[in-house]
């Protein structure tokens, strides 16, 4: 990408409900770069909808849903996981989007390395798959804010060196919780974007960026909920000065309750910089 673009997680709070269109025209007016496409509960987009997205020339990511899971016990649940990321990777074909994220599993008590094993398998063949329909959407498993789910940002480097058109999609604020409250200074942010930068060279990854960024709330589990970032710990000036000092690009998307509030303290404070 050409630069660092700010997105807002599902439509702007003051588009009511009134549909794509009206969404993207408060993103301009409200000077954001674009929005995620949130499939929470199912891959589900009317046609209208898909022709308003496909339409527009704005930043377009996609949330797949929560209810994936690749290393679930039980097989069914694996084959529905890995139907949901290839349909959400299939209508980010469609619409134009530039990448796609989801929540890739949960450890349930087992071996983190029987579990990495099973993901990059699942990552296999939904890679051959999306391969076959010559998909080019970037595939990026999401850092999580729980210990009990897999998705550390060693692992996801570690499974993005595996697939062409897989990379991580870092969620800032989730590693903060993950970790109860660590994360969250300029040497660590800036840490993050030196290794995934040399660790991952060849793919250029500051330069194809995708980010969650939000307040969050956390116990020493993990995540708890997100918050506006008035509310919450979270240092998103020095997070968002790495930003600027690394020249990363790609996309950033606030998943704040305000969204499009906080979307324009982000971008705002980065052109201030």
């Amino acid at each position: 990408m050409e630069k660092l673009n700010f997105l807002t997680a599902g439509m702007p709070i003051k588009a009511e409900g009134k549909g794509y269109d009206r969404a993207f025209e408060i993103l301009k007016e409200s000077n954001l770069d674009g929005l995620e496409l949130e499939f929470v509960r199912g891959v589900r987009i009317s046609d209208v909808s898909k022709i308003a997205v496909k339409n527009s020339d704005m930043i377009k990511t996609i949330h797949a849903p929560f209810y994936i899971n690749l290393n679930a016990r039980e097989e069914e649940k694996i084959e529905a996981s890995i139907q949901r990321i290839i349909e959400t990777a299939t209508i980010a074909k469609e619409i134009g989007a530039f990448s796609i994220t989801y929540h890739a599993g949960f450890y349930l008590g087992m071996d983190k390395e029987q579990v990495y094993k099973t993901i990059e398998q699942q990552t296999k063949i939904i890679s051959e798959i999306l391969g076959k329909e010559n998909s080019k959407v970037w595939i990026r498993p999401e850092t999580t804010g729980k210990p009990s789910q897999w998705g550390d940002l060693d692992e996801i480097i570690r499974l993005s060196k595996e697939f062409e058109y897989v990379l991580p999609c870092v969620d800032f604020s989730h590693l903060h919780a993950r970790y109860n409250g660590i994360s969250n200074t300029y040497d660590e942010f800036a840490k993050i974007f030196e290794k995934i930068s040399r660790e991952l060279a060849d793919k250029k990854p500051l330069e194809n960026f995708h980010a969650h960024i939000a307040g969050i709330e956390y116990t020493a589990k993990g995540e708890r909920r997100h918050l506006n970032f008035a509310e919450a710990d979270f240092n998103y000036k020095d997070l968002i000065k790495a930003f600027k000092d690394f020249d990363v690009k790609g996309a950033i998307v606030c998943e704040s309750p305000n969204i499009e509030d906080d979307a324009k303290l982000l971008k705002e404070y980065y052109l201030s910089l």
